[in-house]
């Protein structure tokens, strides 16, 4: 599954989805010391075969150990809906910083991107409404569905801030974000033109490559000879 891109950079975007993956991306910028790009491995679509694209909306999610009728009745999520009511299109909500036990995403929550042009959502936990997003065919990516609310559980406490997953890897608003069947990856905004520059190559390289394969070479040769394999 592939979704509809919008926003300044969609002809890039989908040039990246339509000839490049995260593990050539994961690979070159491995190549240049930035050996930490990949989120954690249990965010995974919710449909397989979905391929996102797009720029790093990034937000900063907290829990709140306060009882349900402490909570403000002004700001239940924190700054949830105004993180999500700021999208542009082209971009992909992004978050982290909550413990796994309750969902950070659902259904009026994609109906809301989806109308803004964003290109997807990509949590570090938990989606809810899982019906209702697949209708809608409004890419996710996740750890799975598990319905409980995170109202009065959690909040979003910033976005369009850097963020950092358990595992290293360093989000900044605007990065590239390319998810895949394989997981989810980040290119770092200062070094992306380098960085896609080298995967554009690499997959031709590749292409060469399982020529040689087919044509009898043996792995040895073929490394020796491209550095590729």
């Amino acid at each position: 599954m592939t979704n509809t891109i919008a926003g300044p950079d969609a002809a890039l975007f989908e040039q990246i989805r339509s000839q490049l993956y995260t593990a050539v991306l994961g690979d070159v910028m491995d190549v240049i010391g930035l050996t930490q790009q990949f989120l954690p491995p249990e965010i995974r679509a919710l449909v397989p075969g979905t391929v996102i694209a797009g720029r790093a909306m990034t937000v900063q999610e907290a829990d709140c150990a306060v009882d349900a009728g402490s909570r403000s009745k002004a700001e239940p999520f924190g700054l949830m809906f105004e993180a999500l009511d700021d999208l542009k299109p082209g971009e992909i909500y992004i978050c982290t910083g909550s413990s796994p036990t309750y969902a950070l995403w659902g259904g009026l929550m994609s109906t809301r991107a989806r109308s803004l042009g964003a290109t997807g959502a990509v949590l570090d936990g938990y989606h809810r409404d899982t019906r209702e997003i697949l209708e809608l065919q409004f890419p996710v990516f996740s750890a799975g569905s598990y319905a409980q609310d995170q109202r009065v559980r959690g909040r979003v406490i910033d976005y369009r801030c850097p963020i950092a997953f358990r595992n290293g890897c360093r989000v900044n608003s605007g990065d590239l974000v390319v998810g895949d069947i394989d997981g989810v990856v980040v290119v770092p905004a200062a070094r992306e033109q380098e960085i896609l520059a080298a995967a554009f190559a690499k997959v031709q390289g590749e292409d060469s490559v399982r020529d040689m394969i087919l044509a009898g070479e043996t792995t040895v040769e073929i490394f020796n000879k491209t550095g590729i394999m």
